[in-house]
């Protein structure tokens, strides 16, 4: 029986059985125990003290007694207006029954368990009660990948999950779908990065079809032992995963080395998440431009707004011939559409406040998981479930990778590669945890920062002496950057010291109380961060004249290349956010 129809026969309103665990601070879903069940132990807290000793009655204290061993740690469930009052328990003392706290509304009573953000395979796992983790912990599959992945998951700082959908064919009724006998590649590819203060998110589609070169990986065989797997250069991005044994972290590696992020975890799911997740929120609702039978894909919706869920939704996400270009492309804007109804719909009022639903949508979920060991644990899968539940739906935006077409495919075009113009400013932004969204609060504490830094007294270019040292950046560089200050940006006063005696992980710029100036106008024209400004002493150039000393760490990123994070990400082609609908064309 489950949760819902349970409540009804006990005469207890279904959502009255998310209630709060006065030991946790968290609402817990709270079965009525039947005449053999006996009730399960949350944890214990004592009201004594180490020593033994009560502790202090404080003025205005209701009265405190030790709770006995046989009584439930959880309050049970309240009764419906006009039931019969279950009996005391024996041996219960009477007393003033402490205050109640204001009643919460049956959505906000689930809320506090749900994840509002990128939720496609998260969110189902915070809405579980207390009851039901150990049975869900045993759904989530782990892969080990090492050092690739973080050994946990930490509720500070901003963080990178990879989410991979396979073309693997497991599960009832998917051998008909294309290969059957597909080892399982990296088809649908989800960069997912939740900011620091959580207040956005970035989920970045990586195409299949990009030409990347996959780095050697270290993959544990089905026997436990471990083998390094041969990188490969100019493959498809897809290859990264099943291809010569390779695992979720030779992946992962392989997004490191296409654009410079460093994925923290991964999520990984098969053919049958689309369908189980959907049936699970009872639909998902999709929109198209025009209308659709596509003979492959086996999706037959007509023009405008439908509901799909199970076969027809796995059906949308696969259709790639009746969309745009008949490319992955295109295919990638409906999948990211469907993701953003999907999220809209976990989050809805009509899911938070059905527990049956509730319970599904948690089986399906976590069926539906293989992670990294790091985050392989229900109750860390719900912690982070909880942090994307800080991010407004608004705020959380898609994107897909810039790329152009690639040249080596000729007339025909196959794949694709990394824009080498539009793309590195999307992975720097990423990286410096810039929002894509209109994030005001963000905004103006970069504006304030930056005021702050330049401010004061600055010189002219003409007017800046300093020598330029290698300390670990990319070799060549202290030469590009004379080259650059002197014929670019005016600096004549410079000249290159060659290799500084050692490498620095980051790049400094030192100078005396009196090239403060100096300093903050080489600055503000290299872009360099308050943090490089090393306040210090001059030394003498080769005309024996004091000068300033740049030395270019190994975050160097090249001359002319700004070294601080852009107030603001760039705008990328076809953008969009879980807030908004749109049709798929």
């Amino acid at each position: 029986m489950d949760a819902q129809s349970r409540g009804r026969a006990d005469n207890i309103d279904p959502a009255d059985q998310w209630v709060l665990n006065p030991n946790t601070g968290e609402y817990e879903l709270r079965l009525n125990p039947s005449g053999a069940q006996s009730p399960v132990p949350g944890p214990r807290r004592s009201a004594r003290r180490d020593n033994g000793a009560a502790p202090p009655r404080q003025r205005g204290d209701a009265p405190v007694r030790e709770p006995r061993e046989s009584e439930a740690e959880v309050p049970q469930p309240r009764r419906r207006r006009g039931a019969e009052p279950e009996p005391e328990p024996q041996g219960r003392r009477g007393g003033r029954r402490p205050a109640q706290k204001p009643k919460k509304s049956k959505a906000k009573k689930v809320l506090a368990w749900t994840g509002g953000g990128m939720a496609l395979v998260l969110v189902a796992v915070g809405s579980a009660g207390y009851f039901y983790v150990k049975h869900l912990a045993g759904n989530v599959a782990t892969t080990d990948v090492g050092s690739v992945a973080k050994k946990g998951f930490s509720k500070d700082g901003a963080f990178n999950i990879l989410i991979i959908g396979t073309d693997k064919r497991t599960g009832s009724g998917n051998g008909g779908y294309g290969d059957k006998n597909s080892v399982g590649h990296a088809d649908t590819n989800i960069l997912l990065h939740v900011a620091k203060d959580r207040t956005n998110a970035t989920a970045m589609s990586i195409p299949r079809d990009l030409v990347v070169d996959v780095p050697d990986c270290e993959s544990v065989q089905p026997d436990g032992t471990k083998k390094i797997i041969s990188g490969t250069d100019q493959v498809r991005f897809n290859e990264s995963l099943g291809q010569e044994g390779r695992d979720a972290g030779c992946t992962m590696k392989t997004v490191q080395a296409a654009t410079g992020i460093r994925p923290d975890h991964f999520m990984m799911v098969d053919f049958n998440a689309v369908k189980t997740l959907t049936s699970a929120v009872g639909g998902v609702e999709v929109c198209l431009a025009h209308p659709v039978n596509d003979p492959k894909s086996h999706l037959d919706l007509p023009q405008g707004k439908s509901n799909v869920e199970g076969e027809q939704a796995l059906a949308f996400v696969r259709t790639r011939h009746s969309f745009g270009n008949h490319g992955d492309l295109d295919r990638i804007k409906a999948q990211q559409q469907f993701m953003g109804s999907l999220m809209r719909k976990m989050s809805s009022g009509d899911t938070l406040s059905n527990p049956s639903k509730l319970l599904s949508l948690a089986e399906a979920a976590t069926k539906a998981l293989t992670v990294d060991k790091g985050i392989g644990s229900v109750g860390t899968l719900k912690d982070v479930a909880l942090e994307l539940k800080k991010v407004p739906p608004k705020n959380i935006t898609f994107l897909t990778v810039p790329v152009v077409d690639n040249p080596a495919d000729g007339v025909i075009h196959k794949t694709v590669i990394v824009n080498q113009t539009l793309a590195p400013p999307v992975f720097d932004a990423i990286n410096n945890d810039v929002s894509f969204t209109d994030v005001k609060k963000k905004e103006k504490a970069a504006k304030d920062a930056q005021a702050a830094r330049l401010k004061g007294t600055r010189s002219t270019p003409a007017e800046i002496r300093v020598r330029i040292f290698n300390g670990g950046a990319k070799g060549g560089s202290a030469s590009a950057t004379l080259l650059w200050m002197q014929t670019e940006k005016g600096i004549l006063k410079s000249e290159n010291a060659g290799n500084a005696d050692a490498e620095q992980s980051k790049t400094t710029l030192e100078y005396a109380p009196d090239q403060a100036p100096q300093a903050r106008e080489l600055a503000a024209l290299m872009g360099l961060s308050g943090s490089a400004l090393k306040p210090g002493e001059s030394v003498t150039n080769s005309q024996g004249l004091p000068t300033m000393t740049l030395t270019l760490g190994k975050d160097f990123k090249g001359a002319g290349v700004s070294m601080t994070a852009p107030a603001k990400a760039p705008k990328v082609d076809n953008q969009s956010t879980a807030g908004t609908a749109g049709c798929a064309s």
